[in-house]
């Protein structure tokens, strides 16, 4: 009968790689707990803790240094279609830029610790032209982070998680369904979430035409540009007249908003 402890016991390497793998190339998985359990492993002394780090870290940067360089080869073609895959496309790309804006390369070194922004942030890293030998030294120290401080975690805290596993029943003859059925309902999860947010957003919506309509009848319009300074001077081109705002100053109610007429918004 299938369990996901023999799998692990078995194939626990292999598993290890090509499950952070399969997640550092876009799979919609969450990576974190299979590392506290692998560190708890580690505490029983089933598994070493270097292997595993140094699988686990040679595994995303398999996965980081391909979107690496397709983010340097495509482009801004490459962060449209991460945000069309993203489960919260209305903050991905604005988080991972306001990030490289302020910290640059070094935003690297916490980008695995933050939802939504792992995969965008090697993907700009490569978009933003950073030579390779300092993206390769940001990756490396921001996956050995990631991975060690679970593993770490899992590894000190290894018999409180060998209790909830065995209460999960993840060791058990149901552990194919107990596992699917965890992931089920977290895909299902971030599935409604992008759901609600593309409902709303489809309410609001405007046309190019529609919005050229309004210019040419000489209604008062005013266009908002909310993409980050570096994607503007990234893509070289903005609406003729836009007032670039901030997403965020929004919600403050920034002064350059006139109190007047339509306004339309747009942004990457």
């Amino acid at each position: 009968m299938f369990s996901f402890g023999s799998l692990l016991l078995r194939h626990g390497y292999w598993f290890l790689f090509t499950y952070v793998l399969a997640v550092g190339m876009g799979a919609p998985l969450p990576a974190d707990p299979l590392l506290l359990f692998m560190g708890a492993m580690v505490g029983n002394h089933q598994y070493s803790f270097l292997p595993s780090l140094l699988i686990a870290v040679s595994a995303l940067l398999v996965a980081d240094i391909l979107w690496y360089q397709l983010g340097r080869l495509r482009g801004g073609r490459v962060l449209g279609l991460l945000c069309k895959l993203s489960f919260e496309p209305d903050t991905c790309v604005r988080k991972t830029e306001a990030g490289f804006a302020k910290h640059g390369a070094a935003t690297l070194l916490f980008a695995k610790f933050v939802p939504g922004i792992a995969l965008l942030s090697v993907c700009l890293a490569g978009v933003s032209k950073i030579p390779f030998p300092i993206f390769l030294l940001a990756d490396v120290a921001g996956c050995t982070l990631w991975a060690s401080s679970y593993l770490l975690l899992g590894r000190v805290f290894h018999r409180q998680l060998d209790v909830l596993i065995g209460w999960l029943g993840l060791f058990g003859r149901r552990a194919g369904l107990v596992v699917l059925a965890l992931l089920a309902i977290y895909v299902l999860a971030k599935y409604l979430q992008r759901r609600r947010f593309v409902r709303k957003l489809r309410l609001a919506r405007i046309t190019p035409q529609q919005a050229l309509n309004m210019i040419e009848t000489g209604q008062p319009v005013t266009f908002i540009d909310l993409r980050h300074a570096s994607d503007v001077e990234r893509s070289g081109m903005k609406i003729a007249g836009a007032l670039r705002v901030a997403a965020e100053d929004l919600l403050k109610g920034s002064p350059q908003i006139p109190e007047t007429g339509e306004i339309i918004l747009y942004c990457t």
